[in-house]
């Protein structure tokens, strides 16, 4: 490779692609490299070093039972969670229809018209249903956002911190006295945080009529046995989908949802999962309403969302889809029944539980015991119980419980109650004022697939009808697609890492404290930078909190007005949504010709804005895939007009060993750990978003109410105090494998394979942009501009067609409309690479025969792109081409053959006849 580059050297290559001024001068600071079994021996000492105690805190957190169908073939298979995000829905369909499956979960337990795909977590889903009503209200004006304090008080703190740089006033009270404070809109926990259950019908319409929406944070277990928030009067409901067979994770990966009226639709979060139909007609689904990508509108956006929580939103419909309804109920049934008979044991013992309904959590009022005490005395059983005052607990029970009688010991002195506390309950269930009358689930797919052997079909069958990294390379441009490596997915399934509640004691896991606090200071080595927080759970989240950062240091200096903050044209969209929902001002700056910023045009709105300058947004290297020369020259004129400067992470993969933030002059860096440190995509999610920042920067970090998590006293970005931290283990493995010189080495060689494509490609299709000695970075842009005059070839007919070949497309028309941005990683072979290649370069031949005449302008490969298995069979074949050169138009397709399921997708005809659920489907061919 290096001779087809006229390179003698890795190290000439690397010379001439990265600027010398900007060069580490030493090795990074990291341990030596370890083998793969070395290094799980050492993960699984710090395993060791975590207790797993029975945790009934609840808090909207609660052991399950992972199916073990599930477990061995979504969540440990490779199939599923190496998959992008299904942008190219005609190799998606699998995750889109597990993703459709999730959505009528949603919408049909909550009772409301629309479900998204999953958002991050139920803090962060509650804080974007605060903004979805601020903009539905038309005279929302200075009226505040009345939070119920029956919420969950993680909750309240991610919805403070978001509400905080939006100027949004925030009332925290008894739900009752709403109307003292005029709010816009009200959130209510169902049930609340202390497990009571009140009927709200009465409340919901008062709020109504008080011009508010409602918004109610559900438990989606509750919902099978309880009114759902929809036929309550609510307008959106929130929640979290862990209890459907999502490990604890010590607070995470887990898919949150958000539910509302279809009237607002067009106001939602997030993804949109909706069916359309492809070119022969047939039923196909897609992601619906690209506007529900909201940082899309850039500076005037109201959400930075541009993630969802896939592979666990896949789990929880799963295991929807496993139980059925009739099996949800019966666990719901079991849950609330063991309550039950808890609280009537506990009223034998002559405790006080009160008398308010309740689901799966019982308040214990102790009087004038000491509720810390007792929880104290209950981890010596091996149990934790929340405390929920000085002197009262709350017990929340799930679908793992078996520990009645011991939970009573507690309360009797440590000694056995003397009798069976399952005697004593009632039958389980609610009267038909709180219980659920109306049915759900009701789509076949539900009710299928209960056995074993069913379940696995089904999801072997999905499977199959996705591309993921285990059938081949994924050159996505900005994604950085590499290997997820087997001994760095393993732990995520041991329990000493998946079954701790994160607000569980400290003492019970210092294992996950030593983890965290070693991957911290890796990557601040990496990143050159001071202090990290692994807080943020997902890029985008990263940048806000980043973000946020940067304006509290203004503030603490006595300079809040700078709220200005420059972002190069080239930006990633999310680059100014994230701004505006910090509280900045977004100036656009210019790029040149060549891509690089436009160093007179920041020069002049630097100047311009010298006394409101908070902070400047670039991504290093550059979006358009190469080096800029002036980076330290861009980030000089950013501290002498008084800004701090935030670099967008999301190219790390081409820093790590030969460069890095801090050395380039940055304040502040997120990294996407789903891109550069190996948490795989999970077709569309999960993702972890770090940031680093330089000393002065470090009290400003992301804080929680309810651990210690660092030396930030910033506000919470995400419900859980180390966000996803079971995923964290996949990073520790990457780094403590590979070392410092393994990563110097991945790095050297990700620049490597993206020069030998580029030089591969380039006479076919000009790459777009080229740093000096005509190098690109990691990163290339193939320019296809010029081909829809010579042949009325788009860039999506390229994208469909290599389907065919058996490739996902690179990005598509990002930074620049009508290119391909190509990224192949180092993770790949230098024979993947070739086979990439070849495949680009016989598309282009096909594009030549079109142009030159011996093709059809219309009726070609690429422009039926791409071509199913019934093309095979389908008769009559009316195309001038043959079957043969449709469906296997390269050797190793007819070796090993990726089967698109569906023809091309009909997009605009899917958002005319918007359908977002299983039970729509039937309604599908009605459509007009």
């Amino acid at each position: 490779m290096l001779a087809a580059l006229g390179y003698d050297s890795l190290d000439a290559l690397v010379d001439d692609v990265v600027p010398a001024g900007i060069r580490l001068g030493d090795p990074l600071p990291l341990p030596r490299p370890a083998g793969e079994a070395a290094a799980l021996a050492e993960l699984r000492a710090l395993a060791g070093r975590n207790r797993v105690l029975r945790s009934f805190i609840g808090m909207g957190y609660y052991d399950t039972l992972t199916p073990a169908v599930i477990q061995r073939n979504v969540l440990e298979n490779p199939g599923w969670y190496t998959a992008y995000t299904p942008y190219q829905a005609e190799i998606s369909q699998g995750r889109l229809e597990a993703l459709l499956n999730f959505q009528t979960m949603v919408s049909e337990l909550t009772g409301l018209d629309i479900a998204n795909a999953s958002l991050l977590d139920e803090g962060t889903a509650a804080a974007e249903a605060m903004t979805v009503c601020l903009a539905a209200v038309r005279d929302a004006g200075e009226r505040p956002f009345f939070v119920s304090s029956g919420c969950h008080p993680q909750t309240i703190e991610v919805i403070e911190t978001r509400a905080r740089p939006l100027g949004i006033p925030v009332v925290i009270g008894d739900e009752a006295d709403f109307a003292a404070s005029r709010p816009f809109a009200v959130l209510l926990q169902y049930p609340a945080t202390d497990g009571s259950i009140g009927d709200y019908r009465a409340l919901i319409e008062a709020i109504h009529a008080a011009g508010a929406l409602v918004v109610m944070a559900a438990d989606l277990l509750a919902l099978t046995l309880l009114r759902p928030p929809g036929e309550l009067g609510a307008d959106i409901a929130v929640g979290s989908s862990q209890r459907f067979g999502v490990p604890l994770g010590y607070g995470g990966p887990h898919a949150a949802y958000f539910a509302t009226l279809d009237r607002y639709k067009r106001l939602m979060p997030g993804r949109l999962v909706g069916v359309s139909r492809d070119a022969h007609g047939q039923p196909a689904m897609r992601l619906a309403l690209q506007t529900r990508e909201q940082h899309i509108r850039r500076d005037k956006a109201t959400s930075n969302i541009c993630t969802a929580q896939v592979l666990l939103a896949v789990i929880a419909s799963m295991y929807a889809v496993y139980h059925g309804p009739e099996g949800l109920r019966r666990i719901a049934r079991r849950v609330h029944f063991m309550a039950s008979a808890l609280a009537a044991g506990l009223r034998r013992l002559g405790r006080d539980v009160g008398s308010a309904p309740f689901f799966d959590t019982v308040r214990v009022n102790l009087g004038g015991e000491s509720a810390a005490a007792l929880a104290q005395e209950a981890r010596a059983y091996g149990m934790n119980l929340r405390v929920l005052d000085a002197h009262t607990l709350t017990i929340s029970l799930d679908e793992t419980t078996e520990e009645i009688g011991s939970i009573l010991a507690v309360f009797n002195g440590g000694s056995d109650p003397g009798f069976a506390p399952e005697e004593l309950a009632g039958e389980a269930g609610f009267d038909e004022t709180l219980g659920r009358t109306s049915d759900f689930l009701t789509h076949p797919v539900f009710r299928r697939h209960h056995t074993e052997t069913e379940m696995l079909r089904y999801i072997r069958r999905l499977e199959g009808r996705d591309l993921s990294l285990t059938t081949s390379m994924i050159a996505l441009g900005s994604c950085t697609m590499k290997l997820n490596a087997t001994s760095e997915m393993l732990p995520i399934t041991w329990p000493e890492f998946a079954r701790i509640h994160p607000f569980a004691p400290a003492d019970q896991a210092e294992g996950y404290a030593l983890l965290f606090r070693q991957l911290e200071a890796w990557l601040a080595a990496i990143t050159g930078l001071s202090a990290v927080s692994l807080q943020p759970n997902a890029g985008s989240n990263g940048e806000y909190a980043g973000l946020l950062a940067i304006r509290a240091w203004h503030e603490s200096r006595g300079e809040p007005g700078r709220d200005v903050c420059l972002i190069p044209q080239s930006a990633h969209g999310t680059n100014p949504a994230s701004a505006v929902m910090a509280g900045f001002r977004v100036v656009p700056i210019r790029c040149t010709e060549a891509g690089d910023v436009d160093l007179e045009d920041l020069r002049a709105r630097a100047a311009e804005h010298r006394e409101t300058l908070g902070a400047l947004m670039i991504t290093y290297p550059s979006t358009h895939g190469v080096f800029e020369e002036a980076i330290l020259e861009i980030c000089e004129i950013i501290h002498a007009h008084g800004g701090q400067v935030y670099m967008d992470g999301a190219n790390m993969n081409a820093q790590v060993g030969l460069t890095s933030p801090g050395r380039i002059g940055a304040d502040v860096c997120h990294l996407n750990l789903h891109k550069t440190f190996c948490i795989p995509h999970g077709g569309g999610g999960p993702g972890v978003g770090p940031i680093g920042v330089a000393a002065h920067l470090a009290p400003f970090l992301p804080s929680h109410r309810l651990a210690e998590t660092g030396p930030g006293r910033g506000g919470a970005v995400a419900s859980a105090p180390w966000g996803s931290a079971l995923i964290l283990v996949i990073p520790w493995m990457y780094i403590r494998m590979m070392g410092g010189e393994g990563l110097n080495e991945a790095t050297r060689h990700a620049i490597l394979n993206a020069n030998y494509m580029a030089a591969r490609l380039a006479e076919a299709y000009p790459i777009l942009f080229r740093g000096r000695n005509g190098r690109v970075g990691h990163e290339c842009i193939l320019d296809l501009r010029d081909l829809k005059a010579r042949a009325g070839v788009e860039v999506e007919d390229v994208a469909k067609r290599l389907m065919d070949y058996g490739f996902h497309a690179p990005t598509m028309s990002w930074p620049v409309v009508g290119t391909l941005m190509v990224e192949p990683t180092e993770s790949e072979s230098k024979e993947e690479l070739d086979r990439f290649c070849e495949a680009m370069l016989s598309i282009h031949r096909e594009i030549l025969a079109i142009g030159e005449g011996r093709a059809d302008r219309r009726d070609n490969p690429l422009k039926n792109a791409p071509h199913t298995a019934f093309s095979l069979v389908d008769e009559p074949w009316s195309h001038p081409y043959s079957r043969r050169e449709a469906v296997y138009p390269a050797p190793w397709s007819r070796e090993s053959k990726f089967w698109p399921a569906v023809g091309r997708i009909d997009n605009v005809y899917g958002d005319r006849n918007l359908v977002c659920s299983c039970v729509g489907m039937e309604a599908y061919g009605q459509a007009d």
